[in-house]
C-alpha cells in the first residue's frame, strides 16, 4: 500500500473521483490542488502562497494529492511514494468534463455554469502540451516510485477491484 500518493492526468479523466475512492478505502487525507489554488470567486492565491501551502501538505506523514499543476509536479514526485496517472483518451475527458457543468463538486470551490472554451482547449492540448513533460518526469522517477498508468476506466476499475475488492 502507499502513504503518499499523487493523482494526475487530463482534466475529466476522473482524478478527483479516483482520489476520493482512494481516500475512502485508505482513510488517508485528501488534498485537492484546485481547492488550494482557487478562491470561491474564481480568483487565485499567489504562486508563492500556493507553493508554501503545498510544502506544508508535503511535510505531513500521509496524504493523497489530486491535481496537475505542472510547475509543482516534480516537488510532489520527490515527496510521494506512489503515482497514479490517469491517461485516458481526450474524447472521454472532454465528455466527462462537460458532463459535470452545473454540479457541485467537493474538489472545486464553485459550480461551473458553462463549459469554458479555454478549458476545453486545454483538455484538447493536454496530450501534446502537458503529457510529454509528465512522461519525462515519471521516467526519471520510475526506479524510486510505484507508478500506475491507467489508459481506460476499465483499468481504473480493475485496479480498485484488485486492491480493495469492491
Amino acid at each position: 500500500m502507499f502513504d503518499k500518493a499523487i493523482v494526475i492526468g487530463c482534466p475529466g479523466a476522473g482524478k478527483s473521483t479516483f482520489a476520493r475512492r482512494l481516500r475512502d478505502e485508505t482513510s488517508l487525507p485528501l488534498y485537492y490542488l484546485d481547492m488550494v489554488w482557487h478562491w470561491p470567486d474564481k480568483t487565485t492565491i499567489s504562486r508563492g502562497e500556493f507553493e508554501e501551502r503545498l510544502r506544508e501538505i508535503l511535510l505531513k506523514d500521509k496524504w493523497i494529492i489530486d491535481g496537475n499543476y505542472g510547475r509543482t509536479l516534480e516537488m510532489r514526485l520527490q515527496s510521494c511514494d506512489t503515482v497514479f496517472l490517469l491517461d485516458l483518451p481526450v474524447a472521454e475527458c472532454l465528455a466527462a468534463a462537460e458532463s459535470r457543468v452545473g454540479r457541485p463538486r467537493e474538489d472545486m470551490p464553485w459550480v461551473e455554469t458553462e463549459f469554458d472554451e479555454e478549458f476545453r482547449q486545454w483538455i484538447l492540448d493536454f496530450p501534446r502540451k502537458e503529457l510529454p513533460a509528465v512522461y519525462e518526469l515519471l521516467d526519471r522517477y520510475r526506479n524510486e516510485k510505484e507508478i500506475y498508468r491507467f489508459r481506460s476506466r476499465d483499468d481504473i476499475g480493475n485496479y480498485l477491484e484488485k486492491t480493495f475488492g469492491r
